[in-house]
């Protein structure tokens, strides 16, 4: 023990106790995904406090001389047997009857139970010291030693950080009405029980108003089901705020929904309340369940088998290299479908995991922060087969009543992070929309790709849009990337129309047997809708000097070797409100664009001039010009757009409440010349899925504006990602000021603006483009590949829920002619894979 105490007190200086601020990676090898449970555990450096698996802590002792490491082992404690067992070997064994997380009665989020062994092993001849072996040592050793032992397991680890651990979805607040609640004296006494709709005679879902008694029906849900609005629309005719749920109240309490605060709601005097109209709460019963227990319902069946459209087969559970499951962290079933997905593209896998071994050796001193390094991590995990092994038996063997295709699998904790940090919405537990995800990651992958092989490029495609003023017959040609074709689903093509109708007369009619029926929508109508010319009714000719009809035309200038195609599923009902389309669409398995493909200008075919509109003023307003980097004392040609433009702010404010950025806001009463809200919704509705939708105001010939930044202030970081992307520095330059030096916003910009920037003749320095390029013609603009329009499908994701915002995602992916579901952990051959269902398709290009 001497030559180990000895090697202690010569390392003594490189251990440390974490203090508050560091990051303690305990739970996960920076390099694999290797934890404490795995085989050979988890060696953490006792320095920087980052954790290694058994097969790279020899590397990082080679690389930093680091020599003491605390090596963390867990092994799983025998389960006792639980009545309420499902035998399904999966959590949570009791059941929950409170919607929420790390509170006792809702979903237990960590039932496994470990027994740890720590101690301290000395590279590189791997020497071990124990608490025991402590005991011996010098009072500065142990001292040092045991107060970093304990510090590191003492401390939150970094993945345990970013999990909400507690959070109660039954927390509700007194409602502002209850106290002083009015209620109408108008003698109704309502029974016990036997209710029914006053409208449609519904039996189930119904609510009683507060404040006059109606006995009336409940929300419809997304499917059809639930009930006809009739207690809604009660509340927009009268204003009546409260009403309480029939069939949950007891003694104990009921729901109570506050349609003016809209949410679930506490009202003090509830019994007072129900007493008004004859209801004793002592002596109800509840005979419904509560919307509580509806949610609860909804979270437990996300994560079952059953939900999966092929419920009811047996599927036979996959193991190997290439069939790897991914762990639900908690709502991130987007992300894990998206990169299952994108693994399978042969360019993210030549980049990232070809040379993994290369990327792991160039790695960072920290390379939990490293996107290249998280990347390749997460594409090694997925491909290599390492972890795509059976999950531990839990011990239940009472049968079990879904399919075992449980594995092992990876958790991608650091990937999540590092991906979704700094981003509102991806560093949440929420769930998210898959398509935005992969928009994100897709932008992420960008600006890491400076140089060498960028694997997006198999997903940028060119798109040219051709406009044509009716009244002179002249066009306009612009080209922008994109990334993703996003398909419209018509609905008034469905092919099963009467018996869509037919069960809407029977939900109307009250019929709580009638059947849901999903709209049978043909891709071919899809397809039309997407090529067929769009009408512009407040389209400003140059030509005519004037707004008038124009007809705007989409075709492909390149095809890319691999296509996504999303199902625009989610769309705003009349009442701007959000909600899901419900559709069958026969998605084939073989797609040819051909005829989609752009033709550019035709011979004798007149473009229109290049003159930009009017600005907006109003006549008493004088524009002053302003100087600029153009400008001088004399030239009144520059105006300045924060004194021309006079926007209508009512209009602006109400496009606002409606939950649209500012500026997209701004520029849809602008571009609609002030004309109303109607006019400023169509537009803003038209171009949401614009690159620069929310990008600030930069009126024609403006040399600054609004989100402009001088060149001085530019990042020389965010210039160098552009131009790396193949646009010339006085292009980037542009962007980065278009949008207030804010990369994501000026990449997005300079996609959707490539026509503008290709006819740059002066550069925002006042040089010409040849001048500042050392005389070289400017680069043609973003790189994107070309090649025959026909294509394949090799996978899909679907969702399944009302909305992105909620639900669940799986993917399906051909593998070797064989389609593989992918269900986080659960990897099974698929046996009737629902294609007609997908939310993104993923096709590849089909050589000739």
């Amino acid at each position: 023990m001497a030559d180990v105490g000895d090697v202690l007190m010569s390392v003594l200086s490189t251990i440390r106790v974490p203090k508050p601020g560091d990051r303690v990676h305990k739970d996960e090898c920076a390099l694999s995904f290797s934890s404490p449970e795995s085989e050979g555990g988890l060696y953490m450096c006792m320095n920087s406090f980052l954790g290694f698996g058994s097969q790279y802590v020899d590397r990082h002792h080679a690389r930093t001389g680091q020599r003491a490491y605390l090596h963390i082992t867990r092994t799983r404690k025998a389960k006792k047997e639980d009545d309420n067992n499902s035998g399904s070997g999966h959590p949570p064994k009791k059941k929950p009857t409170r919607l929420a997380i790390g509170i006792e009665g809702g979903f237990d989020v960590d039932q496994e139970q470990y027994e740890e062994d720590i101690k301290v092993v000395i590279l590189p001849d791997r020497q071990e010291v124990t608490s025991e072996d402590l005991a011996t040592m010098p009072d500065v050793v142990r001292e040092r030693v045991s107060l970093s032992m304990a510090g590191i397991m003492a401390a939150d680890s970094v993945s345990h950080a970013l999990q909400v651990q507690q959070w109660d979805g039954e927390v509700r607040q007194e409602s502002k009405h209850a106290a002083d609640l009015k209620q109408l004296d108008n003698g109704l006494k309502i029974p016990p029980s036997g209710w029914r709709c006053e409208v449609c005679d519904l039996q189930e879902n119904l609510w009683m108003n507060l404040t006059d008694g109606k006995v009336l029906c409940g929300r419809r849900y997304f499917d059809g089901s639930g009930g006809n609005n009739h207690a809604l629309l009660h509340y927009q005719e009268t204003g009546y705020p409260l009403a309480v749920k029939l069939g949950t109240i007891t003694p104990d309490g009921a729901d109570v929904y506050s349609y003016d605060e809209d949410d679930m709601v506490l009202d003090s005097k509830l019994p007072e309340h129900l007493s008004h109209f004859g209801i004793d709460m002592m002596t109800m019963e509840k005979t419904e369940r509560t919307m509580t227990e509806l949610e609860i319902a909804v979270n437990q069946r996300v994560g079952e088998w059953e939900v999966i459209q092929e419920s009811g087969t047996t599927l036979k559970p996959l193991f190997g290299p290439g069939l790897t499951g991914m762990r639900n962290l908690g709502n991130s079933c987007y992300l894990n479908s998206v990169m299952q997905v994108l693994f399978t593209v042969p360019d993210f896998q030549s980049k990232y995991v070809s040379y993994f071994d290369k990327i792991v050796d160039e790695a960072p001193s920290d390379p939990t922060q490293d996107f290249k390094t998280q990347v390749a991590k997460l594409g090694y995990g997925l491909l290599s087969g390492e972890y795509s092994k059976p999950a531990p038996d839990p011990g239940d063997e009472n049968g079990a009543s879904e399919p075992r295709g449980d594995q092992i699998g990876i958790a991608p904790r650091m990937f999540k992070a590092l991906v979704g940090r700094g981003h509102p919405e991806f560093s949440t537990n929420r769930q998210q929309d898959a398509q935005e995800f992969l928009l994100h990651f897709i932008n992420m992958v960008e600006r890491n790709c400076r140089s060498g092989a960028n694997p997006s490029e198999a997903f940028r495609f060119l798109v040219e849009e051709k406009i044509v003023c009716q009244q002179s017959q002249k066009a306009k040609y612009t080209q922008r990337v994109d990334y993703i074709v996003q398909l419209p689903v018509p609905m008034d093509h469905a092919t099963n129309t009467e018996e869509l109708q037919e069960a809407e007369r029977r939900r109307e009619e009250g019929d709580s047997s009638a059947p849901t029926v999903r709209a049978q929508i043909p891709f071919s109508a899809c397809m039309a809708a997407l090529s067929e010319p769009e009408i512009l009714t407040d389209f400003w000719s140059s030509a005519v000097q004037a707004k008038t009809t124009a007809t705007k035309t989409t075709r492909f200038a390149s095809f890319p070797d691999h296509l996504v195609i999303q199902i625009k599923k989610f769309t705003f009902g009349l009442d701007w409100v959000p909600k899901k389309l419900d559709v069958s669409i026969d998605v084939p398995d073989t797609l040819d664009l051909s005829a989609l493909r752009a033709t550019g200008q035709q011979p004798g075919e007149e473009l229109l001039p290049e003159v930009a509109p009017p600005p907006l003023m109003t006549p008493d307003v004088e524009v002053k010009g302003i100087l600029g980097s153009h400008g001088n004392d004399e030239d009144d040609s520059l105006y300045s757009p924060l004194l021309s433009p006079v926007l209508d702010d009512s209009t602006v404010s109400q496009l606002c409440e409606m939950g649209f950025p500012l500026e997209a806001c701004r520029k849809a009463v602008y571009y609609t010349g002030n004309t109303g809200i109607d006019a400023a919704m169509n537009w803003t509705m038209s171009h949401m899925d614009d690159p620069d939708f929310s990008a600030p105001l930069v009126l024609p010939g403006s040399s600054t504006g609004p989100g402009t930044t001088p060149t001085e202030s530019l990042s020389e970081e965010h210039l160098a990602t552009i131009v790396s992307m193949g646009f010339s520095r006085d292009q980037a330059t542009k962007a980065l000021r278009a949008t207030s030096n804010v990369l994501d916003r000026a990449v997005d910009w300079i996609f959707s603006h490539l026509d503008d920037l290709e006819s740059m003749d002066v550069s925002e320095g006042g040089r010409s483009a040849a001048e500042s390029e050392g005389g070289r013609d400017p680069p043609p603009g973003p790189r994107v590949r070309d090649g025959p329009g026909k294509y394949e499908l090799f996978a899909f994701i679907s969702h399944m829920g009302t909305s992105t915002m909620c639900g669940h995602y799986v993917c399906h992916i051909k593998k070797d002619q064989q389609w593989v579901i992918f269900n986080d952990q659960k990897v099974c051959a698929s046996e009737k894979p629902p294609k007609d269902l997908g939310y993104l398709y993923f096709y590849r290009r089909v050589s000739e």
